[in-house]
């Protein structure tokens, strides 16, 4: 007997929608065809062909295939959002998930052929039965033809790709390209093509430049963003807050950040790489901001600025950001063609060393601190002082160190100078009143034909100059 106050087949299991013939059908009629736009910034195209063109120039009569690679389990069935692997987003200007890049050597060059997995349109089960691509889950998504007009290459559909492999055993693989793939159809996984896209991704084109630019210049007016909320994150709405502030910034200016912000007050700010945001803003002690903006074709900036809350720095937080300024200067000093480099990690360490001597902090020599064998002042600065800037926030990850920290700089590179001074509120070497002060400075400089141009010198560098845009920004707030 039934009860008439359950609903109808109630303690029946819920019907599958794919095996309803009745919706099925229905679900099939009546849809229009949306305008679909190819998120593709402009020129992107062009600069991935040259960049293409570059590879072949380097690898010579070699097959390759490349891997966008796709999103990450969070937990349960929840992913993290989709970020293209950079060497792909690099070949091809795409950031299409679970995308494959295929390059046949031909004669002096490659032939180039995108696989992706077209969208599931009305009439296809999936539109409404697959969460990955299912047009009724992710929206309109542009079909292969629309992909192969927009890059100006071959796009095929995913589900080829297995037949083109089948012949091509032996292709040189990189790291982002399927495990299960490179098993079954034999390719090789390859340290020297991710050494020669390493290699190559060091000298930025004018297109890559104009996009860094974009990165930075978003990331300033980020930085103006997080300031003018300090009073509120003083308030009681702590680090938290600012993280946000700058995190909505860049998604709304560009793809998002580029890395993890950091938002460091006080005691957090010796902790170089203080992502947890979760401790309140202290208005009497220095704010160490590390942030920067990812632009919609996912070149990053990477700025930080070490700003007084209240708009004014202590005698002794003056002090300690003197000395990381001084280093600072020392370091872009050395950026220009030609000179090796390490150069710059050297002259800010110099600085740093005999700083922390003058200061009574080193029971060594400046010279021996500074030798293999010494790098006692390192206590307070254990990270490098600068790395190359692009797609990754640390880019060209991969070059080998003849390539990288042995090579002499080049018009066209793209990096960032950052020393600092870290003395941890737990830190008993140092004496109380320099405990719990973390700072550090960081620019974006671009080597040109005959020096370096600093694309984020919209911020200042010297204390009273920070003091001075901190307090007009705080008038913003």
């Amino acid at each position: 007997m039934t009860n008439p106050e359950r609903p109808p087949y109630a303690g029946t299991r819920a019907p599958r929608l794919v095996e309803s013939g009745g919706f099925n059908d229905y679900m099939a009629r009546g849809w229009g065809a949306p305008d679909v736009v190819v998120p593709l910034p402009a020129g992107a195209a062009e600069a991935a062909a040259a960049h293409r063109a570059r590879l072949s120039e380097r690898i010579g009569a070699a097959d390759v295939v490349v891997g966008a690679g796709s999103a990450a389990l969070r937990n349960g069935d929840v992913q993290y959002g989709f970020r293209a692997d950079s060497d792909f987003v690099w070949l091809t200007g795409a950031q299409a998930e679970a995308g494959v890049l295929v390059l046949r050597a031909v004669g002096d060059g490659h032939d180039a052929t995108l696989y992706l997995p077209p969208p599931a349109k009305p009439g296809d089960p999936a539109f409404f039965g697959n969460a990955a691509y299912g047009e009724l889950w992710v929206g309109p998504s542009p079909d292969l033809a629309a992909w192969a007009e927009a890059l100006g290459i071959p796009v095929e559909p995913l589900s080829a790709l297995d037949g083109v492999l089948e012949g091509l055993g032996g292709a040189l693989a990189t790291p982002s390209v399927d495990a299960d793939v490179v098993r079954r159809f034999g390719l090789k996984p390859s340290e020297d093509l991710s050494r020669a896209l390493s290699d190559l991704r060091m000298i930025k084109d004018d297109w890559e430049v104009a996009q860094l630019r974009e990165a930075v210049d978003h990331t300033v007016t980020g930085f103006e963003a997080v300031v003018a909320e300090l009073p509120r994150a003083i308030g009681g709405l702590g680090e938290r807050w600012l993280q946000g502030t700058f995190d909505r910034h860049a998604r709304t200016f560009g793809n998002g950040p580029g890395y993890s912000t950091i938002v460091g007050s006080g005691p957090h700010a010796p902790t170089l790489h203080w992502v947890r945001c979760d401790g309140p803003v202290l208005p009497d002690m220095p704010l160490l901001l590390d942030m920067g903006v990812e632009a919609s074709s996912l070149y990053t900036a990477d700025v930080t600025r070490t700003v007084p809350p209240t708009g004014t720095f202590s005698t002794v937080q003056r002090q300690v950001h003197d000395l990381v300024e001084k280093a600072h200067r020392a370091g872009m000093a050395q950026i220009r063609p030609g000179v090796e480099y390490l150069d710059f990690h050297f002259a800010a360490m110099e600085v740093i060393a005999q700083g922390l001597h003058d200061w009574g902090l080193l029971d060594v020599s400046v010279d021996e601190a500074l030798s293999p064998g010494g790098q006692q002042h390192r206590r307070w600065l254990v990270c490098g002082v600068g790395h190359h800037l692009g797609l990754d926030v640390h880019d060209c990850a991969h070059s080998d160190y003849a390539a990288y920290q042995a090579a002499p700089l080049a018009p066209g590179v793209v990096m960032t100078v950052e020393p600092g001074l870290y003395f941890h509120a737990h830190d008993e070497t140092v004496p109380p009143e320099l405990r719990g002060i973390g700072v550090r400075l960081e620019d974006d400089l671009l080597v040109t034909a005959d020096g370096a141009e600093v694309l984020s010198d919209a911020l200042p560098i010297d204390a009273a100059g920070i003091e001075r845009w901190t307090a007009e920004r705080l008038g913003d707030g």
